[in-house]
């Protein structure tokens, strides 16, 4: 779960990419990095942090240029390495430079290919520099000083005949424009619009959610199709084309349930709508099931949870209040790094109003349980405020496999509902019941939405990996990346390092 975006425009475009980065901020906060094309020139600064950390006014105003791409990242194999963060850069040809969003299932045999045939270096474990680098060589075995649109969607090409898994991406090419590239699945997200000036002049944005085009005044042109590469030249034309064969629509269910704001509206599917529907089935489950329960007051836990728990009210007929208070300057606790920071990080996060509480019959309602870390946490909160039950509703599914496409899920061990039954999660997070959404009701929750689309990445939930390649060789070895353990010794070296890269080398 990263965000990227891309502007190609008549006018400097670092405040436009800052300003993109931070509404896409809730995808990455990890590193965030800009990287803008001026005459030729690059300029580039990125680093660990928030956006509003890493970019100070004198980083601003380096970034020059009327041509750029801009990341936000958390790790998705564990790693918190400065030295991962993005934009990455290739001088060879012409000099491109890359952002990425999903994960390469074949990453590793990849890399060895770069370095036994192709003849490249690698400097990080990043799989979005083995995409870079595949894209890189494809345009260079072209042989071409200048290349056409036919040269670029050539590589591109080359880029889903070699890349397999998830990936979403803007590619800058010095001096020649921003190519996007989406895989042939359309697992991950990836948008593009358009703004007019008052010349007339036409300027294209590319952005992993619609969000980021509506805050600069871009008009959402339409979803990047899976397999298709868009192409904005350096002198504002549009060049568009699905590059890859065999290609269907499969977006990630997970962007709905979680990742995405609920104001983005990816592959024709309001994410605000998709939630409402996920509320009315949860609802409908809940009178079948707990008709025996009263219950006094529907609590959302903030924030992604809202849509749903306004529905699970309504149709229960019960009030809905704001039981717990948000604060914002807490990062979100599914991309803490380490188990004791995440645990640490709930009660400075959320603060109950006692008064909804006490001596009440409460449903809480998240969007999902993970580790269950957190909602065990606010449940034991819930009772300390006084309240007399506490229920909990998840608006999906158990969630019993790793993500393999970008979600930095944990490893399988360590999600709660891994080898456990529904009663015996309940009795683990200290819940006086528990009830989860059905698969059949939440893939139905976001299909409605666009009926057009062939169907929906549910991996987390069934366990079924469309790209057809994830062997349970491939699993392990990503358990081994994804412990807590692994994560606690990335995250020593995190704190360490806090290194940021900057081409002036003087921040």
């Amino acid at each position: 779960m990263c965000g990227i975006a891309g502007i190609v425009s008549k006018s400097d475009v670092n405040q436009g990419l800052y300003d993109a980065l931070t509404v896409l901020q809730h995808r990455g906060q990890d590193a965030a990095g800009i990287m803008t094309c001026d005459d030729g020139r690059l300029f580039l600064r990125k680093g660990n942090g928030l956006v509003r950390d890493v970019f100070q006014q004198k980083h601003m105003q380096r970034l020059s240029g009327n041509m750029g791409i801009g990341h936000v990242r958390y790790p998705t194999a564990g790693s918190c390495s400065s030295a991962e963060s993005q934009p990455f850069y290739v001088n060879s040809p012409y000099g491109i430079t890359l952002a990425h969003n999903g994960n390469l299932t074949n990453a590793n045999e990849l890399a060895q290919e770069l370095f036994r045939t192709d003849l490249r270096h690698l400097n990080t474990t990043s799989d979005s520099e083995v995409i870079l680098n595949v894209f890189a060589h494809e345009l260079q075995a072209l042989g071409k000083l200048e290349p056409t649109e036919e040269d670029i969607f050539k590589a591109c090409e080359g880029v889903h005949r070699r890349c397999k898994g998830a990936y979403a991406l803007v590619a800058m090419i010095t001096g020649y424009g921003i190519v996007a590239l989406r895989d042939p699945n359309g697992i991950r997200p990836l948008v593009f619009g358009k703004r007019t000036e008052d010349d007339g002049s036409v300027e294209y944005m590319i952005a992993s959610e619609s969000v980021a085009l509506d805050s600069l005044g871009f008009s959402l042109e339409r979803d990047v199709l899976p397999g298709e590469a868009v192409f904005v030249d350096i002198h504002g034309s549009l060049h568009t084309r699905v590059t890859a064969p065999n290609t269907k629509h499969t977006p990630c269910i997970f962007e709905y349930v979680y990742l995405a704001r609920p104001d983005s509206m990816i592959d024709g599917i309001s994410v605000y709508k998709a939630r409402l529907r996920m509320g009315d089935h949860l609802a409908d489950k809940i009178k079948k099931q707990w008709s025996h329960h009263p219950i006094d007051v529907v609590i959302p836990i903030p924030d992604s949870s809202r849509t749903s728990a306004l529905q699970v009210a309504h149709h229960l007929g019960v009030k809905y209040r704001e039981g717990f208070i948000k604060n914002r300057y807490i990062g979100r606790t599914f991309i803490m790094p380490g188990q004791s920071q995440r645990k640490k990080s709930v009660r400075q996060k959320l603060n109950p109003i006692e008064l909804e509480f006490k001596g009440k019959n409460v449903l809480l309602v998240d969007d999902s349980i993970v580790r269950g870390t957190t909602c065990q946490e606010i449940i034991q909160m819930a009772r300390d405020a006084g309240a007399n039950k506490v229920f909990f509703a998840s608006a999906a599914p158990e969630i019993r496999h790793p993500n393999v496409y970008g979600i930095d899920m944990p490893a399988a061990p360590e999600l709660i509902a891994h080898g456990r039954t529904v009663s015996e999660i309940c009795e683990s997070i200290g819940a006086d019941d528990l009830i989860y959404q059905d698969l059949p009701d939440l893939v139905t929750s976001v299909h409605e939405g666009n009926m057009n689309v062939d169907g929906l990445e549910c991996s987390v939930f069934d366990g079924k990996y469309i790209t057809g390649d994830v062997s349970d060789q491939y699993l392990a070895s990503l358990e081994k990346q994804r412990s807590d353990h692994a994560k606690s010794q990335d995250l020593a070296t995190y704190s360490a390092s806090g290194a940021v890269i900057d081409l002036h080398n003087d921040s």
